[in-house]
């Protein structure tokens, strides 16, 4: 080629930049802005009676804004730079007709660059938006908690419950609020599959062999009544299934989830303390959704509960550990490497399941202070060896003595607590066991043993009397 016809060449390829400089310069902004949507790689929805809540993965951190809208009640998100894909798209079919909170959701691209979420709302709601760093299997979330706007009272289920020491005798009763309940009743809780244990029938417990022993007898045996229209009161014990929603917990080898087979026991242990005439029981969880740890401790003491047992499937890298353990709190350290390692793993279910850090609750920060209450720690110890011995009858233990470490749920300054780890999920043998119903049975029928044990030597203290109308 001539230096002539180069010189010609390269002066139409100026004319052309300066003609189209503008054009191509819009151009390659817009293929750099679509280049730098995030993806939004998974959507989950968790409903339960406390909150819904709504998640959102990302590959990259979503940036949003967020408003409620009234008449209709309504939530807005505005997603900047979300890709509108077929994740998103899919959002809206995983509203089901009895989410308590969620009417139905609209998904659509607003405008180029922005995604839009509408939240159509079955009352008013008082929401929590907030984000949630990688960690464990999940990537950056967005995280949508909807709480109701008046908070779910967790001691009305169990006030307005027939008593059933006045039920058996045919007397009517009115079951009056606990006079000492000024704030208990108004403590919120904390939350992609359902729960997928198997439903649970309400057996009858075991009836006890007689026992000459005169200290072993049931709280029923030493039923009286006090005053006129009074008598002894329930006692109340809380149950805490382990994990739930964002939080699986532990997952065996063939798949099963700790948090559906912590569920399911709990649920068989409720129906058996439920039965017992001077015995009632509420979860912390009854359903597929997270409750962080402070939310469980702070559920306990609203209902003024006597005990907090907490039920977890304990999980090791190696698959032969086996066996049943009970742990109670400590405050000088763990008592082996093992239940340290143990307690760091159960105190991260905040991180999994994901606590919106910018809510500070000035009491639930003073609950969750170390024990200091040494008559605590010790009826904790009673309560743990009372359910390990039982333990022992039907599994193998993996520690002959209780042991102690610094578990955050365990941490009720004035309710004896204890964790029991009901088998190895990681163990396949142990693992097979803990899904069948016979043994989540037998699971459940051993611990209310140990608490009927505790209570016969321990009788709970006498706070407050259930009335009736005469």
């Amino acid at each position: 080629m001539s230096e002539a016809n180069e010189a010609a060449r390269l002066m139409r390829d100026r004319r052309r930049l300066l003609k189209f400089g503008g054009a191509a310069m819009t151009l390659l902004v817009s293929r750099a802005g679509f280049a730098a949507e995030t993806s939004i790689l998974a959507v989950r929805v968790w409903p339960s009676q406390d909150y819904t809540r709504v998640t959102l993965e990302g590959r990259n951190a979503l940036k949003y804004s967020h408003q409620i809208v009234k008449s209709p009640e309504r939530l807005v998100i505005d997603l900047e730079g979300a890709e509108f894909n077929s994740v998103i798209q899919s959002l809206p079919g995983k509203i089901t007709e009895n989410d308590p909170y969620i009417k139905l959701i609209r998904a659509g691209r607003n405008r180029p660059g922005l995604v839009r979420l509408v939240i159509e709302l079955k009352s008013e709601v008082k929401p929590q938006v907030f984000t949630l760093d990688p960690v464990g299997q999940y990537g950056h979330r967005l995280v949508l908690d909807l709480y109701p706007a008046e908070p779910v009272d967790p001691l009305l289920a169990l006030i307005e419950k027939p008593d059933p020491i006045m039920a058996a005798s045919g007397e009517a009763a009115t079951p009056t609020r606990p006079a000492n309940d000024t704030q208990g009743s108004k403590q919120a809780s904390n939350t992609p599959e359902a729960a997928t244990s198997a439903p649970v029938q309400n057996t009858e417990p075991a009836k006890p062999a007689p026992n000459d022993n005169k200290e072993e007898v049931s709280p029923a045996d030493r039923k009286h009544r006090g005053g006129k229209g009074q008598v002894t009161r329930l006692a109340t014990i809380a149950i805490d299934p382990g994990h739930g929603g964002e939080d699986p917990g532990a997952v065996g080898s063939r798949g099963t989830y700790e948090k559906n087979v912590t569920l399911a026991i709990a649920r068989r242990l409720k129906a058996k303390i439920d039965a017992d005439p001077l015995m009632r029981a509420m979860l912390t969880r009854d359903g597929d959704f997270f409750v962080p740890l402070g939310q469980r401790v702070a559920k306990a003491r609203a209902v003024q509960a006597d005990l907090f047992v907490s039920i977890h499937a304990d999980a090791f890298i190696k698959p032969d550990a086996r066996g049943s353990s009970v742990f109670v709190l400590s405050d000088k350290g763990a008592s082996s490497t093992a239940a340290r390692w143990l307690a760091q793993k159960e105190n991260a279910a905040d991180l999994v399941g994901g606590v919106n850090i910018g809510v500070k609750d000035a009491l639930l920060a003073r609950t969750l202070l170390d024990l200091s209450q040494t008559a605590t720690m010790q009826d904790s110890a009673k309560l743990g060896r009372a359910v390990l011995g039982e333990l022992g009858g039907i599994n193998q233990l993996h520690k002959a003595q209780v042991e102690q470490a610094g578990f955050a749920v365990l941490k009720a300054p004035d309710i004896p607590s204890i964790l029991v780890e009901t088998a190895f999920i990681s163990n396949p043998e142990e693992e097979l066991r803990l899904k069948d119903e016979a043994y989540q049975d037998k699971m459940a029928e051993a611990i209310m043993r140990g608490i009927k044990r505790y209570f016969a030597k321990n009788p709970p203290v006498q706070r407050n009397t259930v009335a009736w109308a005469n």
